[in-house]
């Protein structure tokens, strides 16, 4: 790794610890380059904005996440399990909900949405591998598996990123998930005792 790609990191590095435990809106550029011992112009050199440092920030905890998706996808497990391991893998850990609160703040609606994408851009293939393997034993039946696969991360998005779903919620996502799989009917139904 060259020198310069080096420092970026190690800044990335001092802005999430500083953003979780400070939370976004509460830490100041001032604060991650006096905690970093580095002149403001190599900050801004690095990230031309705050906005920026968070946004790369994200993309560092996107890539944790998919390196544990695909640690899931290769573990000896059945095909539906898989799925829903990685579905999960993309989820945040308890510690960063300071810096997922900050993309939920309406000054950050577009992030949030940018974040979204990007999180359908690497979720979606590798659910959609699993997808395959799973019509080729005979779990699933389904065609348009990447689209399939786009509207079930869209619905368990919305449904869990929100407080206050219910068991009947739960049960209903189970059953529209194995709809749209092509599934029969108790495939899926592990997720009630996962999530209940």
């Amino acid at each position: 790794m060259r020198k310069g790609e080096k420092r970026k990191q190690e800044l990335l590095q001092i802005a999430y610890r500083m953003f979780i435990t400070r939370g976004y809106e509460n830490t100041s550029v001032d604060e991650i380059i006096e905690e970093a011992g580095i002149a403001k112009g190599t900050y801004y050199y690095h990230f031309p904005s705050k906005e920026q440092t968070l946004e790369q920030v994200i993309d560092m905890m996107l890539d944790a996440q998919e390196e544990h998706a695909r640690a899931v996808m290769a573990a000896d497990m059945p095909i539906p399990q898989k799925v829903v391991g990685v579905i999960a893998s993309f989820r945040p850990d308890a510690s960063e909900t300071t810096i997922t609160d900050a993309l939920h703040a309406p000054e950050n609606i577009v992030m949030h949405d940018k974040t979204e994408r990007k999180l359908r851009e690497r979720i979606v293939p590798i659910i959609s591998e699993l997808v395959e393997q799973g019509i080729e034993e005979g779990i699933f039946n389904c065609k348009d598996i990447p689209e399939r696969v786009k509207i079930i991360i869209i619905l368990a998005s919305e449904l869990f990123d929100a407080e206050g779903f219910t068991q009947t919620d739960v049960k209903v996502f189970v059953d529209v998930i194995e709809s749209i799989l092509g599934a029969k009917p108790g495939t899926m139904a592990f997720i009630t005792q996962l999530i209940g």
